[in-house]
């Protein structure tokens, strides 16, 4: 998308429609100064969005968590949201989609005498291209998974299942990941050495036919994630959540991860371990099949006609 379009769209700020470089959050604000926010994302497929109430209420159950009021029911989030999206909707083409990001955070950190006030959240629902051109090349070859040595930040310390401003967890453990392969995508291990989750992903593995995910109370409950259960359940595929360590991975017969944008890809290694057969598996491309069924869009060959 080309910086005339960026600095063309609009976005939902408080309250009103306004031009993306009109949104201005005060350098006090709690989300610029502590990560004290929570956001979430849903993406299109030719230009509609998918499961948008899903997403919202995953971003409702966060601003519970966090303790923050948004000021906004659930419905008219989702209407902001729509709002957002019909009137960017334009500068998509054919071969292109968004992501439609909800954020919403605490607000200005007033902490004594220094002239501000408490005003409220800063709420905020925009467009984002995706990235298909820049993950392309992931369809045709799969997934390079690193495990860093960070480890994810435990429940009992903050919960996995709110998606927070807060990732410098996962980017931490990214940049050890991309510290010994830039193209690399991070999965981190829980504080008992189980496989969790990556940065707005979650992983699965097969083997024998079976398809196997962490459990949810140790990752962030993915609506791409749960799509994926719901079809093994249409296909017969049979589907479980179970603990998951590097034995697990080192012997599955394929590996694949979920997120909003990539939907299922395919990974080709872990930990310099290649997985045995080919690129997608038998069961990733069955799934993928009946995914882009299920959304009216063949992701795969979106992406696909995005390499270089």
């Amino acid at each position: 998308m080309s910086e005339a379009r960026a600095n063309h769209r609009v976005a939902y700020f408080n309250g009103r429609i306004v031009p993306e470089r009109e949104v201005v959050l005060p350098f006090r604000d709690r989300g610029f100064k502590y990560g004290d926010a929570a956001f979430d994302m849903t993406r299109t497929f030719n230009g509609r969005p998918f499961k948008l109430k899903e997403h919202v209420d995953r971003l409702y159950r966060s601003l519970r968590y966090l303790r923050i009021d948004p000021g906004l029911a659930p419905a008219e989030m989702v209407a902001a949201s729509e709002a957002v999206l019909e009137r960017n909707r334009h500068f998509l083409t054919p071969e292109t989609d968004y992501w439609v990001g909800q954020r919403v955070s605490r607000g200005v950190d007033a902490v004594g005498d220094e002239g501000w006030e408490h005003t409220g959240p800063n709420v905020i629902v925009e467009c984002i291209p995706l990235p298909l051109k820049a993950r392309a090349r992931l369809f045709r070859d799969g997934i390079d998974i690193i495990v860093p040595p960070t480890r994810r930040v435990p429940p009992d310390s903050l919960s996995p299942r709110a998606k927070t401003h807060n990732y410098l967890n996962l980017i931490m453990a990214d940049l050890e990941a991309k510290a010994q392969d830039k193209a690399a995508w991070s999965v981190l291990l829980d504080a008992n050495g189980h496989l969790a989750e990556g940065i707005g992903s979650n992983i699965f593995l097969v083997r024998d036919g079976a398809v196997v995910t962490p459990h949810e109370r140790f990752v962030l409950p993915g609506v791409s994630r749960a799509a994926v259960v719901e079809l093994c359940g249409e296909l017969g595929i049979a589907c479980k959540e179970a603990d998951l360590d590097l034995y697990d991975a080192a012997t599955a017969d394929e590996i694949f991860m979920t997120s909003t944008s990539l939907c299922i890809c395919p990974v080709r290694s872990i930990g310099g371990r290649q997985l045995p057969g080919p690129i997608p598996g038998p069961v990733t491309r069955r799934l993928s099949e009946a995914y882009a069924e299920s959304v009216g869009c063949d992701f795969v060959a979106q992406y696909l006609a995005h390499l270089g």
